[in-house]
């Protein structure tokens, strides 16, 4: 793995502050010193504080769709293979990125319109992957039912900030893996669960 980019860095400082404060609770200020640099030496790496809300989820979508494209191209055609590999993927991703799950949520109406429309295409794209195998699953579901059904997976996949206070990541991997493919209706592997 390669170590991240300065830029990198000041967005994942940037994502435990707003997690932790909210978006309007933290000050260029704030982000400079977290950063260990000045508040206005963050321009040259983002014009605003929006376009460092924006880029950080942004590019969390986009990171989501392409990993999980390859999780359901490693399906090779199993479409229950393919859910198992994107609620892996999922649950590794909400497991790590706890502080972007806790923005996307909380600060969603702080992005500015145009990053507001590129998310929510993505999303909807990352949607259409879970739909498509829950389909090809079960062709009787309507569209709508599969649709209401990644999305509450996604909900208790994303859980991972308030659910894992008492219970370790390993634990809290199995448990709502396991929960998510049941109500997915895909059994989970051999041997585990997500």
């Amino acid at each position: 793995m390669t170590e991240p980019t300065r830029r990198e860095q000041i967005l994942a400082t940037a994502a435990d502050l707003f997690a932790a404060r909210g978006f309007h609770g933290v000050s260029v200020a704030d982000l400079g010193a977290a950063c260990g640099i000045s508040g206005p030496a963050l321009y040259k790496h983002f014009p605003s504080k929006q376009a460092m809300l924006a880029e950080m989820l942004t590019s969390i979508s986009e990171r989501l769709l392409a990993v999980g494209r390859e999780r359901v191209a490693a399906g090779a055609g199993d479409p229950a293979a393919a859910l198992r590999g994107l609620v892996d993927w999922h649950l590794e991703f909400a497991l790590e990125q706890r502080a972007l799950i806790v923005v996307q949520d909380r600060d969603w109406e702080s992005l500015p319109t145009d990053a507001r429309e590129q998310v929510r295409r993505l999303q909807r794209r990352y949607i259409e992957l879970w739909t498509d195998q829950l389909l090809s699953i079960d062709p009787s579901r309507s569209a709508a039912t599969t649709h209401a059904a990644a999305q509450a997976a996604f909900g208790l996949l994303n859980s991972t900030p308030r659910a894992g206070h008492s219970i370790a990541d390993d634990d809290l991997r199995r448990l709502l893996g396991s929960m998510a493919l049941a109500a997915l209706g895909v059994e989970a592997a051999v041997g585990g669960g997500g």
